[in-house]
């Protein structure tokens, strides 16, 4: 089935655990082929973990404030195994690390620690203003291309989610722009919403459209340089506000590229102007054939 006509994958669905009987802090789950670029979104990965890590915790109370995850081997679609093991739990905040691997291919997979803390009163401030973007109904539709790119390479991932180019070149196209600062902006919505018990965005949707930053190094090197895809060796996202929006803006920067590797962060904005997460990433640049 060609892949603009492919029917979207719940997010929700396909990063569902459970555990295991008889085996204190393991959980399983089946991941589709459906979030991959050619192999699933490590920031899909990523939810799966912290998903057993919330069930783990099994308190409604705790909420995701900050995850890194390490991605240390490539884990393709199918069966996984998340061993999850609670460092400490207190009232107001709890750290819990989990180990995520197939069980069909050798590897250690990926590594996630992560706090989860409970809503207290306190401080409120915001340190930095939403960019000036067009809203997403005004904005090129990037999920087209995104599609058409897809279907070459099987990039099942874009099938899942609108995409809007707010700002920056249009990157993925071969002609008809020239490099410029390297900073991509686009809005993401999920085609199957994602909502948490409460209506609001589930916070363990924010990883997957955080993991979207080789962009803003494609702005930066112009539609002349050597293509190349961009793994990730690490991802940290930290979840700053709920958000009952289905429109999310996520602004990349990427501060350097050398020697085979690149870093980049993102902030992440709802369409009311909350700042709902802020990412960091390093990728390792390899040549695309």
């Amino acid at each position: 089935m060609p892949s603009d006509l492919a029917m979207p994958s719940d997010l929700a669905r396909a990063t569902a655990v459970s555990k295991l009987d008889n085996a204190p802090g393991w959980y399983v789950a089946d991941l589709p082929a459906d979030w991959s670029y050619l192999t699933p979104s490590g920031g899909v990965l990523m939810t799966v973990a912290m998903r057993a890590m919330a069930a783990e915790l099994d308190d409604d109370g705790f909420v995701p404030v900050a995850a890194t995850t390490l991605f240390c081997s490539p884990v393709p679609a199918g069966p996984l195994a998340i061993r999850v093991e609670v460092l400490r739990r207190g009232r107001a905040a709890a750290q819990v690390r989990a180990a995520l691997s197939s069980t069909s291919q050798p590897g250690p997979g990926l590594e996630v620690s992560a706090t989860f803390a409970r809503s207290r009163a306190g401080h409120d401030a915001l340190g930095i203003a939403m960019p000036s973007v067009p809203s997403p109904a005004e904005c090129v539709d990037a999920g087209a291309e995104a599609r058409r790119l897809a279907e070459r390479r099987s990039y099942r991932f874009f099938d899942n989610l609108d995409m809007r180019l707010a700002l920056g070149p249009p990157a993925w196209q071969k002609t008809g722009w020239t490099a410029s600062d390297a900073r991509l902006a686009c809005w993401y919505r999920y085609k199957i919403g994602q909502p948490d018990a409460h209506g609001r965005l589930d916070p363990l949707a924010l990883p997957p459209i955080a993991d979207t930053m080789p962009g803003a190094l494609a702005a930066r090197l112009g539609p002349d340089a050597e293509p190349f895809f961009a793994p990730s060796l690490d991802l940290t996202v930290h979840f700053l506000d709920p958000s009952e929006a289905e429109w999310f803006l996520v602004d990349v920067r990427c501060q350097r590229a050398r020697a085979g590797c690149a870093t980049a962060s993102a902030d992440i904005w709802d369409e009311t102007g909350k700042l709902v997460a802020r990412a960091t990433q390093t990728m390792m640049l390899r040549r695309r054939t």
